[in-house]
């Protein structure tokens, strides 16, 4: 394996790069499902039926929360990668580690929403509208979900093995999976709940 020293360790093999480039057609392949999914939310968003509509269940506190969460996330796992290409191993592990901690912040604020929407008497069965908004939110959450496991694992090896051209490959592709999250919540803020509380 023919490494070079003059790229960041995460590009420095030609595996690592082709590695980079295929999670890149993955994450195409993911705008596709949440496009699909922000489609059908935009299709039956007023198929409200007997049902609450947003402006009856969206409320401002819970969903800033979770946006000044997630973004802090972006923030914190963009200095992990900083400290990663420097070589700070323990502070590249701290940051991963704060930025594990606010994705778990998220998920545990959106849950508690979820409970809120249910006892309100608004489920996945009540309307169309609330089947594309659970569907949407649910899909998110489960990518978050899967991304506080990935981050685990990551870390795991980091502290096992260290900073190699492999580990921090891995945390790299890890931190666009991260940011492409933070992005679909951008959309889903904007779209879903601003638009929804007017």
């Amino acid at each position: 394996m023919k490494i070079d020293h003059a790229k960041p360790l995460e590009y420095s093999t030609e595996e690592n790069r082709l590695k980079i480039l295929g999670f890149w057609v993955f994450l195409g392949a993911e705008i596709v499902l949440f496009s699909t999914l922000f489609a059908v939310y935009f299709t039956l968003v007023n198929r409200t039926g007997n049902g609450p509509a947003g402006s009856h269940i969206f409320e401002l506190t819970p969903v800033m929360v979770e946006t000044i969460v997630l973004l802090s996330s972006s923030f914190t796992i963009g200095l992990g990668i900083h400290a990663m290409r420097i070589g700070a191993k323990k502070a590249m592990m701290t940051f991963f580690g704060i930025t594990l901690v606010l994705g778990a912040v998220f998920l545990g604020v959106e849950i508690t929403e979820f409970v809120t929407y249910v006892h309100e008497g608004a489920t996945i069965q009540t309307s169309a509208f609330l089947s594309s908004l659970f569907t949407l939110l649910g899909t998110h959450g489960a990518h978050v979900t899967f991304g506080l496991l990935w981050g685990s694992a990551i870390l795991f090896q980091v502290k096992k093995r260290g900073l190699t051209p492999e580990t921090a490959n891995k945390s790299f592709i890890f931190s666009l999976y991260w940011h492409f999250l933070d992005v679909v919540w951008i959309f889903i803020f904007s779209f879903v709940y601003l638009k929804g509380m007017m």
